[in-house]
């Protein structure tokens, strides 16, 4: 039986910093868990754009579509500010997403007891926090069409379409409940019902197929905007949320700052299944290329090291082994061991991106 497979995608900034911690895990777990996979690596972003003049390859796209899995870094920087819209570094990333059809974006927003001090809402609003967000990721605003800035009686009109299908919401909506199945088995649907047509159907839809399929998961609704503010009054009344994709941004966000620290925050973009019955995958850290720190080993490689814990959970079936990497970065920060992102006033052991890798395999050495 062939090992399964996987693509890293480091491109840039730190990027090529934080999946070399990945690599580093990844090996261990090949050594020390008999748990190998076919790594192969190619070019993203800028540094796909530097090498071939073009944001993504169209061999790289091909080699996503054949693996079990990709793992990305990050994409962009200043460098490429001026280059023209269809060949910026992001196009990459949104052709991975869209021909992938990764259609549902998992967004995690988990707040460690080690850095419940760091966010910005009490520490006992957001200690123990642990929610999803289930984000449509390749319809909605961001692709209908209509879109463009046109001139209409002598002045520009900008014009996005926001466009779903029953079938779009469908698929996102089993996304979602199957995940809370996993989880404690609870979803809250947000859209903007009260006001957009598009979030009548959501609702409906949503509803419909919690009537048929999963009636035994408890569903909820809520308008996104009221969402929002319920996040940061009270976030830990939320598991699963599902929602679209321009409020999913908006919404997965602002969870995000509830930790305190976009340096620990993974996510797994996935599409349908395969032969194999795993489904398309994509996994990124949600931070950005952060130019300003590249090669100079400040990087926090953990939300990259998580990227590839949740590539374990859900693309892998290895749940076990990816609560044991999950223990590991939580057992580093108890210990107050901390990247530069993490330093508070009050102290703790200021390292920087390979120590705090090397930090985490000690932490899954200690765990055997």
């Amino acid at each position: 039986m062939s090992n399964p497979s996987l693509l890293i995608l480091p491109g840039d900034g730190i990027g090529q910093e934080v999946m070399a911690e990945v690599r580093k895990i990844i090996d261990w777990f090949g050594e020390k868990r008999d748990l190998t996979f076919d790594v192969s690596e190619d070019l993203v972003g800028g540094a796909a754009y530097d090498a071939h003049g073009t944001p993504l390859h169209d061999d790289t796209m091909a080699k996503a579509q054949e693996v079990d899995a990709v793992l990305l870094g990050a994409v962009g920087g200043p460098k490429y500010d001026d280059l023209d819209f269809a060949v910026k570094p992001e196009r990459g990333l949104l052709r991975l997403r869209k021909e992938m059809d990764l259609f549902s974006n998992l967004r995690p927003a988990q707040c460690f007891d080690a850095l419940a001090d760091f966010s910005s809402l009490k520490k006992d609003l957001v200690a123990g926090l642990d929610i999803m967000i289930v984000r449509e990721l390749t319809s909605g605003s961001y692709f209908g069409e209509p879109r463009g800035i046109f001139m209409e009686e002598g002045q520009r009109v900008g014009i996005n379409t926001q466009r779903y299908t029953e079938a779009e919401i469908d698929r996102v909506a089993r996304s979602a409940f199957e995940l809370a199945r996993r989880r404690n088995n609870k979803v809250c649907s947000m859209e903007k019902a009260n006001v957009m047509e598009s979030g009548i159907l959501w609702r409906d839809v949503v509803t419909e197929v919690h009537a048929a399929d999963y009636a035994d998961v408890e569903l909820s609704h809520m308008y996104a905007d009221a969402g929002a503010m319920q996040l940061v009054r009270a976030p830990k009344q939320f598991d699963v949320i599902l929602t679209d994709n321009l409020f999913g941004d908006l919404l997965s966000d602002t969870a995000a700052m509830l930790t305190g620290s976009l340096g620990m925050l993974p996510s797994a973009s996935l599409g349908a299944p395969m032969e194999n019955g795993r489904p398309k995958a994509m996994y990124e850290p949600v931070h950005g290329s952060a130019p300003d720190i590249m090669g100079q080993d400040k990087a926090n490689p953990s939300a990259c090291v998580l990227s590839f814990a949740m590539a374990l959970r859900y693309s892998f079936d290895q749940g076990a082994e990816a609560d044991r990497l999950e223990a590991a970065v939580e057992a580093v920060l108890a210990s107050g061991v901390r990247t530069g992102d993490l330093m508070q006033a009050d102290g703790g052991k200021p390292v920087g991106c390979a120590a705090m890798g090397d930090a985490i395999i000690a932490a899954l050495e200690a765990s055997l």
